[in-house]
């Protein structure tokens, strides 16, 4: 049995304190709009508890799909890598940004940068430029990350499946399948059609499709979002399922749901895998950690 957890989301905080000409950019919107709501209803006691309670369900690995930060201040940049030291040891992290990583032009890059041992694949090194998609092997599984991040301009947050890294990512998959490994993609972006409104989809995400659709996968992760969702992408044999997770440090009561995570249980082999989900979480205002619902994926 191998235990895969899955959060998205965490959007730490508080947010260090910009210097003016920081705000001038995209990130003064950003920064308004932290100020106005987000910093009400991300906490950061809500990530703390769900973050205890998934260490104590013991994952033997855990994926962060994107949006470390909120408005990609360098602040943020090293808040987020100390978060990280603290969560845990890279070989055990994989993670993809996510939108607000990639918030302003340059972020993203110093972000990669900072948080290269979380986003190297086997055998490559934390000190070589991150590129995507990269692979790590872990007991049954192949994760395969692919950023859907990059930086846009006011009032959008779209994500982009750059044509040059789908090339890869059908390899991967490919080699994963021949290996009989169970294949878990990260992505940022949901790859559904109408997954959300139009000026946050995921630019490309048909292209996305059309490989999961030729060489198939076992597992879609994905945040983005802030809200539980299944959906499932047509596979060769059968339907990929696609799971999104709420953002892990939103508040109780608010009209999103609370912090959450997955726990993916996953044994089996080629051809007769099981996976069984477990959602855990924050419900209604003054709750504990509980478990919200299970569902058996195959």
């Amino acid at each position: 049995m191998f235990i895969l957890a899955h959060l998205s989301d965490p959007h730490l905080g508080p947010l260090p304190r910009p210097r003016t000409l920081e705000l001038v950019s995209k990130r003064f919107l950003g920064y308004v709009n932290w100020r106005r709501g987000r910093m009400h209803s991300l906490a950061g006691p809500i990530l703390g508890g769900l973050l205890d309670d998934l260490i104590s369900n013991k994952p033997d690995h855990i994926a962060v799909t994107g949006d470390l930060m909120n408005i990609g201040l360098p602040g943020e940049i090293v808040a987020a890598r100390q978060w990280l030291e603290t969560f845990g040891p890279p070989d055990v992290i994989s993670v993809v940004p996510g939108n607000h990583d990639a918030y302003v032009p340059g972020s993203l890059k110093k972000a990669l940068a900072a948080w290269a041992p979380y986003l190297t694949g086997d055998g490559g090194s934390p000190a070589a430029r991150v590129t995507f998609p990269y692979v790590r092997r872990r007991g049954p599984i192949a994760v395969i990350a692919l950023s859907s991040a990059r930086a846009t301009g006011p009032f959008m947050a779209t994500g982009h499946a750059d044509a040059s890294n789908l090339v890869k990512l059908r390899e991967d998959l490919a080699s994963a399948k021949r290996e009989g490994l169970f294949r878990v993609v990260m992505i940022h972006h949901p790859p559904m059609v109408n997954a959300t409104t139009w000026h946050k989809r995921l630019i490309g995400a048909a292209r996305i499709r059309a490989v999961i659709r030729d060489v198939g996968a076992e597992l879609v992760l994905h945040g983005h979002t802030h809200v539980d969702s299944f959906a499932e992408l047509e596979g060769p044999d059968q339907p990929v399922p696609v799971v999104g997770v709420p953002a892990a440090s939103t508040i109780p009561g608010g009209h999103r749901p609370a912090a959450r995570y997955n726990l993916f249980k996953i044994s089996g082999g080629p051809g007769a895998w099981h996976c069984h989900m477990t959602e855990r979480g924050y419900q209604g205002p003054g709750s504990k950690i509980e478990v919200i619902r299970e569902r058996r994926i195959f």
